[in-house]
């Protein structure tokens, strides 16, 4: 074992290479290597051209529905109409476009990992050169704080620990030793090293990764499958009654083209334009609601995908946990010490007598002088400068009165694995004598020590009482999840200390015959609002994993914290990623359970984890902050990153990123997810109730074979979609979450499914026909005509039917009242709850005016204002339509109490 002295920390001079370093490769061998490997970057994906992405929004499937629609309007010779749904696709897309043009892919972002210039030997000296010019042979020096710039074979390494968070998921630096690899992009935590390139660009780590990404392509969301089903019945609808009327209206005597003109009117007619701007619309006002409770969605079907999440696999670190390491209480011969401080910060109250006080001060002097890590105030924020862990012991040193400055060690004995254990040798103190502090894990120190130094063995006695004590302290603190470290001291020889100055001394025999001087309880806590937020989850029917790349003791203490296991949970499944069963059917079935530990997972692991939830039916929600997070969050149905904590990589593969890196935001967008969704139910059914009173004076009239005048004309039909009902369904789309949404399991149904289709055509479409028809009757009566008379004139059909045309208006009115609950008729809803739909109201009755009354425009709409008699009866819309929605509901909750919608698989 090799002992190196104690050096202050940072990048190595330009000049003086680290120890062991070759002369490094020759300028002719560079300059051939880089023309055969090419550059040290990652490959740039292929990015869309924004025309492109622009076309995708124009031309999806609802879009060219109504682009067809608009050809079939100028070929009927309606160019007003066409006009008008050209404008709506167009302004849809530019919306959605811009919406989501700021997203980048994320392995745009991995070339970031990649710092802009290293220190390598080329030649025999050290020179500086830009990362990207690194090729396979390169010989790299590193030093605390550098980032690695592509995958390395160590050739030396002194206190070399790396932070492989963002790849791996460990929470803790790894040490790193001669004869190990280091991957690019992760960060030298402690020590330095000298390193030859093995890989460069496209064949490292970080580039699979990145390909993984690439690869990962994200499931459509239940909107769009939904939406998908919603358009292909519509248009089947559609296309189906507009093939009857042209067939009628060719038997009632029409001519030819005439009959194919009017039935391409009826399909235009019944087409919703207004739909597809109302659900974008409806999806950008909850993604703004969202990024007002700290939610910013990247992705507009994000929105409505969180409200249907069936299951959340979540990180541990930085995620559940705030990754802050912190030293809460320290346990020496002389008694216990409990500190209660904030993060790094140097200030903390100590509780605990003088005695154990004094002697818990003197362990973390100890133990910080076997450490390299430190702390650092950053503007204004206590921080851990290295590894997060020897940070907390720095803070401790601090808190219990250590100065500015960690003792100086005369030598050093860094971490390894074989002996999970670091030394540093201290100066003669007051006492005048040489020590050895050690500190590393209980399990091989304890076994090292002789004695704990206290002046007896205390209650029972015994030669091993000290160390039974010990022992029963250490299980106590593990069992309250904190992470525990040992620390030993003894005094050396005059002989050892000054072999260990001269760099002449082996660890393992200075390591011996160690006095105990206590443990160290270190705590990484949780977010304070997660145990509540999993709890939330639960009402919610949604089930919660935690798939983290940390060790699984680590990872299970922090899950019973929590309460996501134990505690009566019934549940304890600590499972690790190498012992995951390779067939997704049966992995599906093991992981599908609330309540599950998945550690030591890898990026390749946890897309596994996503597949085989989704195989399940799943809805899975992955969240995440680390570049090895990527794959996984691009594949899931919906990706979550850390706004805060969270790389560049992991927030844009994410559909959703927390702004404030807290857990519990996730619950809070489920719910405005969940109301999304019941918003777009309620428009939906807004809608499709005026698209029966649009198509009911065509059956009418064919029915009458042409006898019975035509109470509305595909012009005022299209004022009806996109004019007057345009805005209330706009305020449906926000209306606020229910009470009790988040009590009860997702409600996974068809947009379009049978309940609503009853109320639409059984319930509300009737209840506004019946009123339309008897205010254009009302007209035509008023003027003398009769059934079976000759037709009346035109003014006083175009009086008739705006009369129609305002019973229909008035009907939708009540209409958007009447679908803001499912199961409250509108007069026990709080009218104040939802101001947009008390504005869109007033805009829909000024439009009616508008309408009705401006000579050219009702000309061009074939209508005229109606006498006070049909005005009248039109009016009777409004208490006509509540009262049967009432009339429904009351009977609906007599007899459907306690029925339920079956859950739908996702996938």
């Amino acid at each position: 074992m090799s002992v190196t002295p104690r050096l202050p920390t940072g990048p190595p001079r330009p000049g003086v290479p680290g120890p062991a370093a070759p002369a490094g490769l020759a300028d002719a061998e560079v300059a051939e290597l880089r023309a055969r490997y090419g550059p040290n970057s990652l490959p740039r994906e292929r990015v869309r051209p924004w025309w492109v992405r622009l076309g995708a929004e124009l031309a999806h499937f609802f879009a060219l529905m109504l682009w067809t629609a608009a050809i079939l309007a100028f070929v009927a010779g309606m160019p007003q109409l066409g006009w008008a749904i050209a404008a709506v696709v167009i302004i849809n897309g530019l919306f959605a476009f811009v919406q989501e043009a700021r997203a980048e892919r994320a392995s745009a972002k991995l070339r970031d990992l990649l710092p802009s210039n290293v220190q390598v030997r080329r030649g025999g000296r050290t020179t500086v050169v830009g990362a990207v010019e690194l090729v396979p042979g390169d010989i790299v020096l590193l030093a605390a704080g550098d980032r690695v710039p592509a995958d390395l074979e160590i050739l030396h390494a002194s206190g070399l620990s790396l932070d492989e968070s963002m790849l791996t998921g460990e929470s803790l630096p790894v040490v790193r030793e001669a004869g190990t690899a280091a991957t690019g992009g992760t960060f030298v935590a402690t020590g330095d090293a000298v390193g030859r390139v093995s890989a460069t660009g496209v064949s490292t780590r970080l580039a699979e990764i990145a390909r993984l990404t690439t690869r990962a392509e994200a499931p459509p969301s239940p909107l769009d499958l939904e939406l998908t089903r919603v358009v292909k019945v519509i248009a089947m609808v559609s296309v189906t009654v507009g093939a009857v009327f042209f067939v009628i209206s060719f038997l009632i005597g029409n001519p030819l083209a005439g009959a194919f003109l009017f039935a391409i009117g009826v399909t235009v007619a019944l087409v919703p334009e207004g739909l597809l701007p109302t659900v974008t619309l409806s999806l950008a006002m909850g993604a703004q609601r969202m990024s007002r409770r700290h939610a910013l969605v990247r992705n507009l079907q994000a929105v409505e995908t969180l409200g249907s999440t069936t299951f959340i696999c979540t990180d541990k670190t930085g995620t559940l946990t705030q990754n802050r390491m912190s030293a809460v209480e320290v346990w020496t011969p002389q008694g216990s010490v409990r500190l209660e401080g904030r993060g790094y910060a140097p200030e903390a109250a100590v509780a605990g007598t003088p005695p154990a006080v004094a002697a818990a001060s003197r362990l973390a002097a100890g133990s910080r002088a076997a450490s390299q890590g430190d702390i650092e105030e950053h503007d204004g924020e206590w921080r851990a400068v290295g590894d997060p862990m020897e940070g907390a012991l720095a803070a401790l040193d601090r808190r219990l009165g250590g100065a500015a400055e960690g003792p100086a060690a005369l030598a050093g004995f860094a971490f390894d694995e074989e002996r999970k254990r670091q030394s540093a040798v201290l100066p003669a103190g007051a006492g005048g004598r040489t020590e050895l502090w050690v500190k590393g894990a209980p399990e091989t120190l304890l076994a090292l020590c002789v004695g704990d130094g206290s002046p007896s063995p205390g209650p029972g006695g015994g030669e091993g009482a000290w160390l039974d004590r010990a022992r029963l302290t250490l299980a106590e603190l593990a069992a309250r999840g904190l992470r525990v470290l040992a620390v030993a001291s003894r005094e050396l020889t005059a002989a050892e200390a000054a072999a260990a100055s001269r760099g002449e001394a082996d660890a393992v025999v200075l390591e011996r015959e160690l006095v105990l001087r206590g443990l160290i309880g270190l705590h990484d806590p949780p977010r304070p609002a997660v145990a509540d937020a999993i709890r939330q989850a639960r009402e919610a029917g949604i089930r919660v994993a935690m798939v983290t790349g940390d060790h699984p003791v680590t990872a299970a203490a922090i899950a019973r914290e929590i309460g996501l296991i134990g505690r009566g949970t019934g549940t304890e499944a600590v499972l690790e990623g190498a012992a995951l069963p390779e067939d997704l059917q049966v992995l599906g079935a093991l992981l599908d359970r609330d309540g599950v530990v998945i550690s030591r997972v890898t990026p390749e692991q946890k897309l596994r984890v996503a597949h085989a939830l989704q195989a399940r039916g799943h809805c899975v929600a992955m969240t995440g902050d680390g570049v090895n997070d990527g794959p996984a969050l691009e594949a899931a149905d919906i990706g979550v990153a850390m706004g805060r904590s969270g790389t560049d990589v992991a927030r844009n593969a994410a559909d959703l990123v927390l702004l404030d890196d807290d857990f519990a935001t996730i619950i809070v967008a489920v719910e405005q997810g969940r109301a999304t969704y019941a918003n777009i139910r309620r428009f939906l059914t807004y809608h499709l109730t005026d698209n029966v009173a649009e198509l009911t004076p065509f059956v009418v009239w064919a029915l009458s074979a042409g006898h019975f005048p035509l109470a509305l004309g595909v012009l005022q039909i299209l004022c009806l979609d996109i004019g007057t009902d345009l805005l209330p369904a706009l305020a449906l789309g926000g209306e606020n979450p229910s009470a009790g949404v988040l009590r009860r399991p997702p409600e996974r149904r068809h947009l379009m499914d049978a309940s609503l289709l009853f109320r639409v055509f059984a319930v509300l479409g009737p209840a506004e026909v019946v009123v339309e028809m008897a205010a254009f009757a009302t007209v035509l009566w008023l003027a003398g005509w009769h059934p079976g008379g000759a037709l009346p004139d035109a003014a006083t059909v175009a009086a008739a039917s705006g009369a129609a045309f305002t019973a229909v208006v008035l009907g939708q009115l009540a209409n958007a009242y009447a679908c803001r609950s499912a199961s409250r008729p509108a007069w026990r809803l709080p009218w104040g709850t939802n101001r947009m739909l008390l504005g869109a109201i007033a805009a829909e009755l000024v439009l009616l005016a508008v309408f009705l009354f401006i000579g050219p425009v009702a000309t061009l709409l074939g209508q005229a204002p109606p006498p006070l008699e049909g005005l009248a009866v039109a009016a009777f819309a409004i208490p006509g339509v509540l009262a049967g929605d009432a009339f429904h509901k009351m009977l609906r909750h007599r007899w459907g109490a306690g029925r339920t919608h079956p859950v739908l698989p996702h996938h």
